[in-house]
């Protein structure tokens, strides 16, 4: 059984801010020793500041997801600091928006460098210290997207995909082998977050989420359950099940629907004009913040998430008694 969040070692990879720095904030408020992973120094400064300000402890170190050995050296730092790890959070990710035919060669390599490689990269330094710690967790933060493709956004669209084959591939070894080490799949909808105002845009305007968008901290919170009550995948939102739905049931109608200009790539677009700041090739000096600037309705909480995504499913039942199967042989 895992350990309570309360006596767990967590090193989080994109923990600057959005999703990272909310998840950083709610292991942290919950007693959890944090260890906050990004490139962006000054945000992580900050970032440890309110942890430790609130009463937690925490542990910044700068770290490029894409740089193997420096999520290596990650690994070294998070043990020599506090023994060992038990969770590991791959949550970074940059984007660009355009049609496929905009967006360069290079820009297409550098979103699934980071996006996907990147999840790669941290899977495989956490991996041998999950085993040295006797078990835990691998919690990746994929998309809605990784589910259903939607238009403008193809490099985030291919490198979610290919998260959640990697994850199901990464959770079938670990079972065969009956290692005592879980993989949790987090599919969030739209969240207000900077993430739309670092996106590097050829729209001509800033993009931005398309409704229903949902607070972090729902996602935040899913996180934190995952530590101690693993799944194999969990979707934050309701327009997520709706995203599993229309492509399970007809996902050619889906693509009808998303060819509607006004659904499809009218819904990413906003009426603010690009602001020409970008985090893709390198972070953005910022003090690191948690929420966008959505100046729409944000939803706090999932109730979809809360009464039905975090429950069991047989599937994930049968592969943990397919495991123990195979430890206890």
């Amino acid at each position: 059984m895992p350990r309570p969040v309360s006596d767990q070692v967590v090193v989080l990879m994109g923990a600057s801010s959005g999703i990272g720095r909310a998840a950083a904030l709610a292991f942290g408020a919950r007693g959890a020793r944090v260890v906050c992973a990004g490139r962006t120094a000054r945000a992580l400064d900050t970032l440890l500041e309110e942890i430790t300000g609130a009463g937690g402890t925490a542990l910044a170190v700068p770290t490029d997801i894409t740089d193997p050995d420096a999520v290596r050296a990650l690994v070294r730092t998070a043990e020599a600091e506090f023994g060992r790890i038990d969770t590991w959070v791959n949550v970074a990710g940059v984007s660009v928006f355009g049609r496929v035919e905009d967006i360069t060669d290079e820009e297409f390599e550098r979103v699934l460098r980071v996006n996907f490689l990147g999840h790669v990269h941290g899977v495989r330094a956490a991996l041998p210290a999950l085993r040295r710690a006797g078990g835990g967790s691998v919690i990746g933060v994929a998309s809605a997207e990784g589910v259903r493709a939607v238009p403008l956004h193809a490099p985030y669209t291919a490198s979610k995909f290919a998260l959640r084959g990697f994850y199901d591939c990464l959770r079938i070894e670990l079972a065969q082998e009956g290692a005592p080490i879980a993989v949790t799949t987090i599919l969030p909808g739209a969240i207000d977050t900077p993430f739309f105002e670092h996106a590097r845009s050829k729209l001509g305007a800033l993009p931005k989420p398309p409704p229903p968008v949902y607070a972090p901290e729902a996602v935040a919170d899913t996180i934190v359950f995952a530590a101690t009550h693993p799944r194999r995948e969990i979707p934050v939102g309701g327009a997520t099940a709706g995203f599993f739905l229309g492509q399970r049931l007809s996902p050619g109608l889906t693509d009808a629907l998303l060819s509607v200009r006004r659904i499809g790539s009218g819904s990413f677009r906003n009426t603010l004009p690009d602001n020409g700041t970008d985090n893709v090739d390198s972070s953005v000096d910022e003090p690191g913040r948690v929420h966008g600037s959505h100046p729409g309705k944000v939803v706090q909480r999932s109730a979809f998430t809360r009464l039905i995504g975090t429950l069991p499913r047989p599937g994930d039942l049968l592969t943990a008694v397919v495991s123990r199967r195979h430890r206890t042989s």
